[in-house]
């Protein structure tokens, strides 16, 4: 089992001594980064929930910077000493709180001996960031965030002593040196200074600076008594001199208290401090601050994705653009060649320093784009290569990023628009579907410019050629309005052939083939339209090849049709839906086709192509659909109804998830597995063929974490305790195809039955029923066999012998 796609941005990173390594949080765990390459070296596992704190022991003299060691914190309660070299955890300290924030000043303002005199004499103490939810009645306006000071000596920490109490647990930041710490809450910066020794008794003095704005973020100066702010509206405040009263030992007071009634510029109120002065370039709010290891210069970056650098004494400034998503967190490494900025997208870029030249890039899944409303549900916006394991995925910049399931890493990133994307920026283009060929040479996208004001928008089908050298794809061709002003609602591409099917919500689509088929050379390849179709002017929804290609599914609205894509010939209407289709899958080479209704009834449906009959139904939303190529087995991502997870019999087994994958075989409806999962709500999967033998399945859900697993091992532990019993219940029992049109028809055999019985009348006419079962399409018709007996029984008299 592969597990990957989780965010590299929820905790800002941090580097090893010897700058070489580069950890981040990553979920419950924490991943090792080589700096010189960007891989992934090991991970540390062994939290049960998501890590929020990592510091690394940072090493006093040269000789101790091989030296591996770091602290974590984790919304399980419980923080852990590691050796990340090994990785080999060294302690586990319960604190029986969620923990959200962490520092540990002695680390910093000690020199650091890596033995246990330390922590048995009492002076490792951190200040934690906890959540406590005990004291907090519901309804009330108790709160929940309380600043902690734990002793880390003991492997149990009790209840601990309360600095602050805040609604929400907030953020600790810590000064280089060790002598103070903070958290902004609304528009005020509560400071701590840490008691000298360590000792977990001495008490820690307060002060607080006020501002106008709500503070997002702030920073210490390295050596002096400087606070830099960032608050909403794009300001950065520097607040010099702070302290020099409230926080001063006693012969440092005697010295500034003839300034205290001086005028201070830019102070506001009772503020202990010297001065406080304003910058002001950024458009939108301060997420980012940091000084320099000299503490000539501080960084900062916000929406905008401009890394920005002051000049502390003169305020000038230069910038690291177009980063391309928001930051998050800037990080300084050891060695000062080398830093990390962190964005928003799910990347960390590893800056040479000073001239801020991004060396290399972490990349991990980038963030789903932010779809209009009406938009939701309809969009597809990721594709699978089974041959190599790599997903297609519509980012938010316009971009699709190619990612390696396997591995677990970016590859590259294809710009689907020609157009500068501003973090921030009002929705105006929309890349609605993203569709690769089974063998993953070909890739197809669909975007649409929206109107604005109701005038104009222009859709655009483009299809991409792979260049495996670069392992990216190049525009090929490009079609503006392939469909008129009709949306483009699905693409597939045939399995065999360089051909690809269209639908749009106009009512036709469009069979597409490369021209490179006819002998011309890969650079003047383009595609062009070989066929239009359409049923009786319906919306076409959905499309499928079947698995030799020579049968393609069309869902025209709720009417399934099979066509010859060749000959663009209807051959046949399948049937019927209660619903309109929105997807279509081919079991394997199988004459099964699976079909998948959303509102306002959602269904799940197998049909048989050979029979063209329903084989049956389930009353399931279904948000993907993937089946193998050389066998009938397929699978499917299904939301569970909330009817069915609040069940008290399947309250245990659901446990907060909010989907299942049911993997099937055939026409059997009998699921062969069940997985619950989670965030089920617009993900994706696929089966990834590409070892022969070994058929692995890739769950992406709708935050793009995922997971690579064997269906067929029992070791597959994310199998759930769901039988087939439990979805009995959402089993369609109502009439399909000729009876769902025309109504059930007698039942002849009951009929029959009951003349013989009766004595009253010697001679019964039959009823004619021809009247009604011959008014209809020939394609929805019963049984010959049946249809015929019925119909020349109805013509004929029968005789019932008299008992006398």
């Amino acid at each position: 089992m592969i597990r990957g796609g989780r965010s590299y941005v929820t905790s800002p990173p941090s580097f090893s001594n010897d700058a070489k390594k580069l950890l981040v949080c990553t979920g419950n765990t924490v991943s090792v980064f080589s700096a010189a390459t960007g891989l992934q070296i090991t991970s540390l596992e062994g939290h049960t929930a998501p890590v929020t704190t990592l510091i690394v022991v940072p090493a006093s003299t040269p000789a101790q910077k091989i030296l591996c060691y770091c602290w974590t914190a984790s919304l399980d309660g419980t923080i852990r000493h590691w050796d990340f070299s090994g990785p080999e955890l060294l302690k586990t300290i319960d604190a029986q709180l969620p923990i959200y924030s962490m520092v540990i000043p002695s680390l910093l303002s000690e020199p650091q001996q890596i033995d246990k005199r330390r922590e048995l004499s009492g002076k490792l103490v951190a200040f934690v960031s906890v959540e406590d939810i005990s004291v907090v009645n519901e309804g009330s306006k108790e709160l929940r965030g309380h600043i902690r000071r734990f002793n880390l000596a003991k492997p149990r920490v009790p209840r601990g002593d309360t600095l602050k109490e805040t609604a929400e647990p907030e953020s600790i930041v810590i000064s280089p040196s060790g002598e103070f710490f903070g958290i902004c809450h609304k528009c005020k910066i509560h400071i701590w200074d840490i008691p000298s020794g360590g000792s977990r008794h001495a008490v820690s003095r307060k002060m607080t600076l006020h501002h106008t704005k709500v503070i997002n973020a702030f920073a210490f100066h390295p050596t002096e008594r400087v606070i830099a702010a960032g608050d909403v509206t794009g300001r950065v405040l520097i607040w010099r001199g702070f302290g020099n009263r409230k926080l001063a030992l006693g012969n440092q007071k005697k010295k500034v208290r003839a300034t205290v009634d001086l005028d201070n510029p830019g102070v506001r109120g009772e503020d202990d401090t010297e001065s406080c002065t304003t910058w002001h370039w950024h458009s939108a709010e301060v997420n980012v601050l940091n000084f320099s290891s000299d503490g000539a210069y501080l960084y900062s970056g916000g929406r905008e994705g401009v890394l920005v650098v002051w000049q502390l004494d003169t305020g000038k400034k230069k910038f690291l653009p177009r980063i391309g998503s928001p930051l998050l967190y800037f990080v300084w490494s050891p060695d000062p060649t080398l830093s990390s900025v962190v964005c928003a997208d799910n990347q960390i870029h590893l800056l040479k320093m000073p001239s801020m030249e991004i060396l290399r890039t972490i990349s991990g899944i980038k963030t789903p784009p932010s779809l209009p409303r009406m938009y939701e549900g309809l969009a597809s916006t990721v594709a699978f290569d089974r041959s190599s394991g790599i997903a297609a995925l519509c980012t938010e910049n316009y971009c699709v990023q190619l990612y390696n399931l396997l591995n677990d890493r970016g590859i590259s990133e294809i710009q689907v628009c020609e157009r500068n994307h501003q973090p921030g920026d009002e929705i105006t283009v929309v890349v609605t579907a993203v569709a690769l060929s089974l063998d993953g040479s070909v890739m197809s996208t669909t975007e649409v410019k929206l109107p604005e004001d109701g005038i104009g928008g222009l859709v655009s089908l483009k299809f991409w050629a792979s260049e495996p050298d670069s392992k990216t794809f190049t525009l090929s061709t490009i079609v503006y309005e392939p469909h008129r002003d009709a949306r483009v609602s699905a693409i597939a591409f045939h399995p065999t052939r360089s051909m690809a099917v269209s639908t749009s919500f106009g009512g036709d689509f469009k069979i597409w083939v490369c021209n490179s088929d006819k002998k011309q050379t890969d650079k003047d390849s383009s595609w062009i339209c070989h066929a239009v179709g359409s049923y009786k002017k319906k919306p076409m929804t959905a499309a499928a090849f079947s698995g030799d290609g020579t049968v393609l599914a069309v869902a025209a609205e709720n009417v399934i049709t099979l066509w010859n894509p060749y000959k663009n010939i209807l051959l046949s209407v399948l049937g019927t839906t209660l619903t309109p289709v929105t997807k279509l899958c081919f079991a394997g080479k199988s004459e099964f086709l699976v079909s998948a209704s959303h509102f306002p009834r959602p269904e799940l449906s197998v049909w048989n192509t050979s029979k063209l009959s329903l084989s049956w139904s389930y009353g399931l939303r279904i948000e993907a659909v993937t089946s193998a190529v050389d066998s009938s087995a397929f699978a499917v991502l299904a939301v569970i109804p909330k009817s069915f997870k609040t069940d008290e019999s399947n309250e245990n087994i659901f446990r907060g998830r909010d989907g299942a994958i049911l993997l099937f075989n055939g026409s059997d409806p009998k699921p062969v597995s069940i997985w619950t999962v989670i965030k089920a709500k617009g993900g994706s999967i696929s089966f990834l063929e590409g070892d022969k033998s070994q058929l692995r399945l890739a769950y992406v859900n709708g935050s793009r974490e995922y997971v690579v697993f064997d269906p067929n091992s029992d070791e597959s532990h994310e199998r759930s305790a769901v039988d087939y019993d439990s979805l009995t219940g959402l089993e369609e029992t109502g009439d399909a195809g000729y009876t769902s049109l025309y109504g059930q028809l007698p039942d002849y055999d009951k009929k029959r039955m009951e003349d013989v019985d009766s004595l009253a009348t010697p001679f019964i006419s039959s009823e004619r029923p021809w009247e009604t079962i011959f008014s209809g399409s020939t394609l929805n018709f019963p049984p010959l066999q049946k249809l015929c007996a019925e119909f020349f029984e109805s013509l004929m008299e029968k005789r019932t012998a008299v008992v006398e």
